[in-house]
């Protein structure tokens, strides 16, 4: 089914493309696709993690707060003169204790992880907002813009963290034990405990990874600017579901792959901006994006139960 999936979104990029590049040539600018890389490769870094998360059969609705959170919290330490490095691996520190968190309420305490990441995104949201009162973080110094490079060369260097995650993360899902174990428990969480897997402590893994991933991606989207926002990532949460689910994730956990995930992105970073060389409301972005969700959950429901049906046919016989 994800390697299906994985063709189907894939051949819609090239449909896309071709259309594209008929209608508006100056779309595949060296400065338009620049452009949707920078805009686009935090969203990629945060779905990493929240793909994790759902292959545990888990979600994470907290992520777009953690990002606004994590990026105040890099440009405060900025200003307070810490070093890159060090305001790199907090951001990234911050995620993964939130994360952390998230992760003994849903394992641990037994509660469903979409009302304790709800009660997280309020939180964050609404605390981050009483701290700054509203006021962005403004004045970085030029250190932390562009991670102390030139601008011209920060393209390059996101692309070589977002390509050796993506690789290692698309490699290790296949031979590394602890990916095996992620896949396993989403799929059948009684099962992988009879195997020998510990399923608490898998899904406080991936909500700590997951949460890493969004302080790395609020950092990195930092340094792009000379101040940050204190209302960052709103909707980003559900940016970065529909990409992991369109990608081939299923929603109950136990099937998805990081490529699915890349390609998903791919595909909705690619809507909004051809809308608008389209001459299309940029308003139906977002309807565009909850009607692909709804008919790529739709077909995973669909597939579920064709299999179902199979089954019980092979076992009742002729």
């Amino acid at each position: 089914m994800s390697r299906r999936r994985e063709l189907t979104i894939g051949l819609a990029i090239v449909g896309l493309s071709l259309l594209l590049a008929a209608v508006v040539p100056g779309f595949f600018s060296r400065e338009n696709l620049s452009d949707l890389f920078l805009g686009n490769f935090p969203v990629l870094l945060v779905a990493m993690g929240a793909t994790l998360v759902i292959l545990a059969g888990e979600i994470d609705i907290s992520v777009g707060s953690l990002f606004a959170v994590c990026g105040v919290l890099s440009g405060a330490a900025a200003l307070a003169g810490v070093p890159l490095p060090l305001i790199v691996l907090l951001s990234c520190a911050a995620g993964a204790v939130v994360g952390s968190l998230n992760g003994v309420l849903v394992a641990y305490a037994g509660l469903p992880s979409i009302v304790v990441t709800l009660a997280t995104m309020v939180v964050l949201r609404e605390a981050l907002r009483w701290v700054t009162q509203g006021a962005w973080v403004q004045g970085l110094p030029a250190s932390f813009q562009w991670l102390g490079l030139a601008q011209a060369s920060y393209p390059f260097a996101a692309l070589v963290i977002v390509a050796v995650l993506q690789l290692f993360l698309s490699w290790s899902s296949r031979r590394v034990a602890a990916l095996r174990a992620v896949y396993a428990t989403g799929s059948d969480a009684q099962s992988a405990r009879l195997a020998g897997i510990s399923v608490d402590r898998v899904k406080l893994a991936v909500f700590a990874a997951g949460g890493a991933f969004t302080g790395l991606a609020a950092v990195l989207n930092a340094v792009r600017f000379n101040q940050i926002p204190s209302n960052a990532g709103i909707g980003l949460e559900m940016k970065v579901i529909a990409a992991v689910v369109v990608g081939g994730a299923a929603v109950t956990g136990g099937r998805g792959s990081f490529g699915g995930t890349l390609l998903g992105v791919i595909l909705l970073a690619a809507i909004g901006p051809a809308l608008v060389f389209l001459g299309v409301t940029s308003y139906w972005e977002r309807a565009i994006h909850g009607a692909i969700v709804l008919a790529a959950v739709a077909a995973d429901a669909w597939g579920a139960r064709r299999s179902t049906r199979r089954r019980s046919v092979a076992v009742a016989g002729p």
